[in-house]
């Protein structure tokens, strides 16, 4: 396991609960707009990587006060460990919040069978024809559908998610995701800020950027697909 960071108290990561945040490090993935570049990179924000004791020590010594544990990253899933890891935060009583990217529907699965996430937030990055080209070179589009379908298949709370940036999620994109989403409990449109990027350049104006009014255009073609459809 490469801990990268953890943030002890967030009210936002967590749908209705008061949670820490769990970084792990290592990404496969290369999104323009991805706001932890270090942990993107493999590499820590801190002065260093956390070991696991630490973690377990943090989260025996916040019993009572802490309602829940969200493993974000980077890509939790590319961790070898990330199942013991897991395994050992249920057995402490916290539910566990996922943050992926869908790149490792096998691993999604196993977390699922043996009662290791509570909540799973998969990131949608755009289209997934587009991924190869946008977001991952051979980026394989059939398991980005697989984990979609697990995590729709699944008994626990998820959400789905993207981050609107105009050049990855045009207006026809966003009308193909949502249509594929259909069913989908929770959607949830992300603003972009262009604060602290792994690649700054891809942003040197705005024109990548959506309006709040644009956004909630997307929004109102995406809420007659799915359940419920906010924007953050």
């Amino acid at each position: 396991m490469i801990i990268g960071g953890l943030h002890k108290n967030s009210l936002i990561d967590y749908p209705g609960k008061i949670s820490c945040v769990i970084f792990l490090s290592g990404c496969n993935f290369d999104c323009p707009y991805c706001h932890n570049p270090e942990l993107a990179k493999g590499r820590s924000p801190s002065h260093g990587y956390l070991s696991k004791d630490l973690i377990f020590d943090f989260l025996g010594s916040r019993k009572g006060f802490l309602d829940g544990v969200v493993i974000s990253g980077g890509e939790p899933t590319l961790q070898k460990g990330l199942i013991s890891f897991c395994e050992k935060i249920r057995l402490m009583d916290y539910p566990i919040k996922l943050d992926t990217n869908g790149s490792r529907p096998e691993v999604i699965k196993k977390l699922i069978d043996e009662d290791l996430v509570n909540y799973i937030a998969m990131d949608i990055k755009t289209d997934p024809s587009h991924y190869t080209s946008l977001i991952k070179d051979d980026c394989s589009t059939d398991d980005i559908f697989l984990s979609v379908r697990i995590i729709k298949e699944s008994n626990i709370d998820y959400e789905f998610r993207t981050t609107c940036i105009k050049s990855l999620v045009n207006k026809s994109i966003f009308d193909n995701i949502s249509y594929w989403l259909e069913g989908s409990k929770l959607y949830a449109l992300q603003q972009f800020s262009k604060t602290n990027v792994l690649h700054p350049e891809f942003f040197k104006d705005n024109s990548n950027i959506y309006k709040y009014d644009e956004l909630m255009e997307l929004k109102s073609m995406a809420q007659i697909w799915v359940e419920k459809c906010i924007v953050r």
